[in-house]
């Protein structure tokens, strides 16, 4: 979404076509966005839909003064809702499977034909590979990251320091193992 940034909003004249017009420009560049954050292409069409659907009542009220950024938000709100479903349901699916049972799927399985990058930052904790994404596809500076995860500055660099390191070190494993 960095190419939307400069995005002037005129909701005076016909709201539904600004919002038209606002999501034509900006539905590609979330999508990409969000696939980043969720690793599913399917999972990012579910998110980038939803986060359209919040944010168009703020949008006829008027209340939204940074259209990007406001969506860049909702997407990474509407992501991290999900990892927290997600956490939860596998909790409870934990507790329910039997100790040693070969049923649970393999994820090794799941992800052998994805591109080596995708895989490496889906493997990654849910808030790095959230930091990665905003710092390194989105390019938001530390401070807007910061901003938009609610954490701090000092989180956003240790969490992308490490996303990094952990991108590198599985990257050279598998260049190694190729070889």
């Amino acid at each position: 979404m960095p190419d939307g940034r400069a995005v002037l909003v005129d909701v005076s004249a016909n709201s539904a076509t600004a919002f038209a017009e606002f999501f034509e420009a900006q539905r590609t560049p979330a999508l990409r966005f969000a696939y980043v954050m969720c690793g599913s292409s399917g999972e990012a069409e579910d998110v980038v839909s939803s986060a359209f659907t919040r944010m168009y009542p703020a949008w006829t009220r008027g209340h939204i003064e940074e259209p990007v950024a406001y969506l860049r938000r909702t997407i990474t709100n509407e992501v991290r809702g999900g990892w927290r479903r997600k956490e939860v349901r596998q909790r409870h699916d934990a507790r329910l499977r039997v100790v040693g049972s070969d049923h649970a799927p393999d994820a090794a399985t799941a992800v052998t034909a994805r591109d080596a990058v995708s895989v490496v930052l889906a493997s990654l904790p849910p808030k790095q590979r959230a930091v990665v994404a905003l710092r390194y596809l989105e390019d938001l500076s530390e401070a807007e990251t910061a901003e938009v995860l609610g954490i701090s500055v000092g989180t956003v660099k240790s969490h992308a320091s490490r996303g990094l390191e952990r991108l590198r070190e599985v990257l050279e494993a598998q260049q190694g193992e190729e070889q």
